[in-house]
């Protein structure tokens, strides 16, 4: 069985970290797999949008501890010089990149446990829907590490600069409730049908308006670097550009004849 499934069902990609026995821990048989197959999604016009989930009862739970002796914690080998583990952990971070930055939406379906790299994961995807058992940890200061995989941009961001530094320094345990207080979270869902809940959103997104989608995503990860006239010179452009679109004459054609609109992504 692949430590990483793929099923595309009414344009939403899932793809399920399966390695239940590890709670779905990343490693060199998961993240090269994933970034592929989303890197090929960003094209794909059978792909409207993305959900990451976890097989079990985990999410991610970050790195393989397991692994994390001496060899791959940093110390250098004669087989692997510090600069080659470095570029092994630059091209693993393509993983939470894409996630974040692919003109299409992504939306991580935390059905358990989100701890460290998995934490960056989640919080690198466009939406974070949150099952009653969703738990969040960022954990790296209980094994020594500095964080990665996104987790310090992405927390600071998303929470603000003292609540990210809180969860890093105090890597206690959240659970969903509070991940939605302190806004990690976009919902938390009931238990109970989870994955339906979470596919009829995604499905909703992967038929919706896919152009304006993208423009909106692109504007808002590009607002927090640029000053207010910038943003306001790209929304212009963006903003004539959706009007060209099929999608946005039959949003309109919609409204007008109190009807849900169909639209085609294009």
């Amino acid at each position: 069985m692949s430590d990483v499934l793929f099923n595309l069902e009414n344009k939403v990609l899932t793809i399920t970290f399966n390695r239940p026995e590890k709670l779905n821990a990343i490693g060199k048989t998961v993240t090269p797999v994933a970034i592929e197959r989303i890197r090929e999604a960003v094209t794909d016009p059978a792909v409207g949008a993305i959900v990451l989930t976890g097989a079990g009862r985990a999410f991610c739970a970050g790195g393989d501890v397991s692994q994390m002796g001496s060899k791959d914690a940093g110390t250098e080998s004669p087989q692997e010089s510090f600069e080659d583990k470095i570029q092994n952990q630059r091209e693993s971070h393509a993983l939470p990149f894409l996630l974040h930055d692919i003109p299409k939406v992504t939306i991580a379906a935390v059905n358990g446990h989100a701890m460290g790299a998995g934490l960056g994961i989640a919080a690198s995807c466009d939406l974070r829907l949150s099952s009653e058992k969703g738990k969040f940890g960022t954990a790296f200061a209980n094994v020594g590490f500095g964080g990665d995989f996104g987790t310090t941009w992405q927390l600071t961001r998303l929470l603000g600069e003292s609540k990210a530094k809180e969860l890093f320094f105090l890597p206690d345990i959240i659970d969903a409730q509070e991940a939605l207080r302190i806004g990690l979270v976009n919902r938390v869902l009931p238990e109970e049908n989870f994955m339906g809940q979470v596919k009829e959103i995604a499905e909703r997104l992967a038929n919706g308006p896919l152009i304006s989608y993208r423009w909106m995503k692109e504007n808002i990860n590009l607002s927090s670097h640029v000053d207010f006239q910038t943003m306001l010179d790209k929304e212009a452009v963006s903003h004539l550009r959706c009007g060209q679109t099929e999608d946005h004459k039959e949003g309109v054609a919609a409204f007008m004849q109190k009807r849900q609109a169909n639209f085609k992504g294009r």
